[in-house]
């Protein structure tokens, strides 16, 4: 790093890929410390201070005359689409060497062969998500956000054990405030694994208890830079790192020294990240989920202010819904093992359809069977 450039800049360690280690908290007061109270604001239309002609002839080195003139050409009213000032959004130009143009041209073409567009219906999602909350300010003034709050944009990944998309498709991107804690996204994190019921109840489907894992196993950590954090605000919650910590600690593994820390004593002001770098969110003992903090800004007018609405949920992948191998309607509840009765093995069966195929009208298990509790992803659509 050139002398003199302050530790907390972003600087690429890997180009196009990720920063060198940056404290979230002082990279925000390096921004507040350069920027006019005008340039932090959140008032609903902050004021234009348009720099007047004479200051602008300062600045260009011309006279105000020359100014006045390119202001006026230079002006947002002035812009134009070539000689067709009416030019229909929705009609690709044929004779544009734009690749930008070309490659939606293509998409558009594709769609139009497309008997079911679920692109679009994935593409309608992200945007309605994304501008579901855009502008909205609270009810109560004591949950509106303090200007120059710092806001973060990470990808929450698919859990490693989805071999299809674990290294590079995100399930989920949210945005958080650098005043919140770790435990608030915590908490936020939807995941299938939480809500799955341990347990075979082929005798009587009916004793399938109510309480979900993320009741009974609270314990998780994010890591960050060599700290793990851990959720440790219940009397039940382990600490999932000291193995981890233990095994680096056993013999020099080059690792260096880890340490542990609780995670609900933390914010993301207190951290140091690299921008772009995958880091772990781990619980249910070992599902784990890569963690990337993709940008870090300060709040804009125009964003959510309403601070009980974050973390905030801007983008989320489709689940494909597992349908009942009986009656292809209904998503599926319940999945069988070494099932006498079932073409496949796993199989799969709605509530009803199970029932109705594994047990007489007393109640009474047919055939010989295992059956688990089954949660389908398709539940966050």
């Amino acid at each position: 790093m050139a002398e003199g450039v302050d530790e907390n800049i972003p600087v690429f360690e890997l180009t196009d890929t990720n920063t060198k280690v940056i404290h979230v908290g002082s990279f925000g007061n390096l921004w507040r410390e350069r920027l006019t109270s005008h340039d932090v604001s959140l008032a609903e239309e902050p004021t234009q201070n348009l720099a007047t002609d004479a200051e602008l002839a300062a600045d260009l080195g011309c006279t105000e005359e020359t100014a006045a003139e390119l202001k006026l050409l230079c002006s947002v009213d002035a812009l134009k689409c070539g000689e067709n000032e009416d030019l229909d959004s929705q009609n690709i130009p044929e004779d544009s060497n734009l690749v930008t143009l070309g490659i939606r041209r293509k998409v558009v073409e594709r769609r139009k062969a497309m008997v079911i567009d679920h692109a679009c219906r994935q593409e309608t999602l992200r945007y309605e998500m994304e501008y579901h909350a855009l502008g909205k300010r609270p009810q109560d003034s004591s949950n509106m956000i303090e200007e120059g709050e710092l806001l973060l944009t990470l990808n929450i990944m698919y859990p490693v054990i989805f071999q299809k998309h674990k290294d590079y498709k995100p399930y989920a991107t949210m945005l958080v405030l650098g005043s919140q804690k770790l435990t608030e996204l915590r908490d936020a994190i939807k995941c299938v694994s939480d809500l799955q019921i341990g347990g075979e109840f082929s005798r009587n489907p009916d004793l399938a208890p109510e309480n979900i894992c993320k009741d009974l196993f609270k314990s998780a950590f994010f890591y960050f830079e060599g700290i793990f954090y851990n959720d440790m605000r219940y009397p039940e919650c382990k600490d999932l790192s000291r193995n981890t910590i233990d095994w680096a600690e056993s013999r020099d593994r080059g690792y260096g020294k880890f340490q542990s820390a609780k995670m609900e004593d933390y914010t993301f002001n207190d951290l140091r990240i690299k921008i772009g770098f995958p880091y772990l969110y781990c619980h249910q003992g070992d599902c784990e989920h890569i963690v990337t903090i993709t940008d870090i800004r300060l709040i804009h007018y125009e964003d959510c202010l309403d601070r009980t609405l974050y973390p905030l949920q801007v983008k989320k992948h489709w689940f494909w819904t597992r349908k009942c191998y009986v009656c292809k309607i209904y998503t599926a509840k319940w999945v069988t093992n070494e099932d006498s009765l079932a073409p496949d093995d796993p199989c799969f069966f709605c509530d009803v359809c199970f029932r109705m195929l594994h047990y007489d009208t007393e109640g009474n298990k047919l055939g010989t069977f295992l059956a688990y509790p089954y949660v389908d992803p398709g539940t966050f659509n």
